[in-house]
């Protein structure tokens, strides 16, 4: 969830930072140039109050304020690079700097010379950004006896300017950036704090689905709605719990209770036998039936402890586990005409319940041997996949269809095409019961061409114990 919601948040928090950066980069650029404006325009008034006095074009008595005026203009443009000059009205230099500048006819620089004949001071030049090449052009007039006599106009390059302003963009990158990371640190922290107790949640609740019964949340950390669905999750877990122990309770009593009057029961239909004659038919299926019932019983007993008693765990030669399994159930395959062979390193070693392990690989072989027809095989086969042991016990039976692939396993199901087949529906019901309580797994698969193939796979590593209360 973690990895859907982090990028949301940072998208959400770079657009913010991005909405905030834009209009102060643009402020950043905007007082850089109206500095430079506002310093050509002190640039050309202080030009324009010497230009008062130099109005007449002929020489005269005014040649040494023009020469003042042509000597500043010309140490003003060395000094700063500034292209400046004083213009008459007809556009003609009474000085300028250099010498061959003229003002402009059109653009900008036209249009702030007209303005200024008009006694205004030229509009703002259009924004000059960094990665343009453009001049700033300033224009002021020159007033005597309240008339316009001439134009003082200053063109700048602008390129320390552009410098300024990018320097000025770079610190606010900067600024953005550290932001972003400080941001993105707080969202990192913020959605483990928020999603923390779901994810606590999720490993108690699969911890439940696979019969840790045990598992619970402690609600210690996390938004109020979160610590208030972890405290429903532990009622709900207790009262789940409660309703499977009566359950178990019920079955592993009432098996336990009814045996004694089952075995009562054979005991009569075996003396009420001797009083028959020999081979009827009805004493002979009530005593199978009879015996099937015990089968039921004992298999639903084995399966409430299955689902209740601890596990032992140890470390296990399983290659040496599977060849006695082999061997010991050999004869009935032989019998049956159906060939049992064991495959794999004669010696894996992992971690499980002796017994439960056993109890759970004879429960496979024999319902393999049931369905695996005369002149067919089963094989078991033991592998080691890294962390894990499987054990694989594929038969030559019939198999299964996708749907009962999906329900093999369930307690006291049996596939409608062998109702025939001896059994209670509760040998992989128990394996798996068994399995579980030491960390292993089954799974079922087709095996080719025909068949099915069960697996059985154990931990190689020692469990960890699972904490009753995980920390939310």
């Amino acid at each position: 969830m973690r990895t859907r919601l982090l990028p949301l948040l940072i998208v959400l928090l770079a657009g913010i930072l991005l909405a905030l950066g834009f209009p102060l980069a643009v402020s950043v650029a905007a007082a850089q140039q109206q500095r430079v404006v506002v310093d050509r325009i002190d640039d050309t008034a202080r030009f324009a109050a010497l230009a008062q006095f130099v109005t007449e074009r002929k020489k005269s008595s005014q040649d040494e304020r023009r020469r003042t005026l042509e000597t500043e203009l010309a140490s003003y443009s060395e000094v700063y690079g500034i292209n400046a000059g004083v213009f008459y009205r007809d556009r003609h230099a009474m000085a300028s700097a250099p010498v061959s500048w003229t003002v402009p006819t059109g653009g900008e620089g036209g249009d702030a010379f007209q303005e200024a004949l008009y006694k205004r001071r030229s509009h703002d030049p259009a924004q000059v950004w960094p990665w343009q090449d453009g001049r700033l052009i300033v224009a002021s007039p020159v007033v005597r006896d309240g008339d316009v006599v001439a134009v003082v106009v200053t063109d700048s390059p602008t390129g320390q300017m552009r410098e300024r302003i990018m320097r000025g963009w770079l610190v606010i990158a900067a600024g953005e950036f550290a932001a972003m990371l400080v941001a993105v640190g707080a969202a990192f922290r913020l959605t483990g704090w928020v999603l923390r107790p779901v994810r606590v949640l999720d490993a108690a609740t699969h911890d439940i689905a696979t019969g840790l019964m045990n598992s619970r949340v402690a609600a210690g950390s996390g938004p109020p709605e979160l610590r208030r669905l972890a405290r429903s999750f532990n009622e709900m877990a207790d009262n789940v719990e409660d309703v499977l122990e009566q359950q178990r309770a019920f079955v592993a009593d009432a098996s336990h209770q009814l045996r004694n009057p089952l075995a009562a029961l054979l005991l009569r239909i075996e003396l009420l036998s001797l009083e028959l004659p020999e081979g009827n038919e009805e004493i002979a299926s009530v005593r199978t039936e009879g015996m099937r019932l015990a089968q039921v019983l004992d298999s639903l007993l084995d399966l409430a402890l299955a689902e209740h008693a601890p596990a032992h765990l140890q470390l296990i030669d399983i290659g040496e586990l599977a060849c006695e399994r082999v061997a010991a159930w050999r004869p009935l395959a032989d019998d049956k005409g159906v060939r049992l062979t064991r495959e794999g390193p004669a010696a894996v070693t992992a971690w499980g319940d002796l017994v439960a392990l056993s109890s759970a690989l004879d429960a496979v072989i024999d319902n393999a041997l049931k369905f695996t027809p005369q002149g067919e095989e089963v094989t078991v086969a033991v592998a080691s996949n890294g962390e894990t042991c499987t054990i694989t016990v594929a038969d030559g039976g019939p198999g299964l269809t996708e749907d009962e692939l999906e329900r093999v396993g369930d307690r006291f199901w049996r596939s409608t095409r062998h109702q025939n087949v001896k059994g209670s529906g509760l040998g992989l019901s128990i394996s798996r019961a068994l399995l579980l309580a030491v960390g292993g797994t089954m799974s079922y698969a087709p095996n080719e061409p025909h068949g099915l193939r069960v697996t059985v796979t154990v931990p190689r590593t020692s469990p960890t114990p699972r904490p009753t209360a995980l920390t939310a």
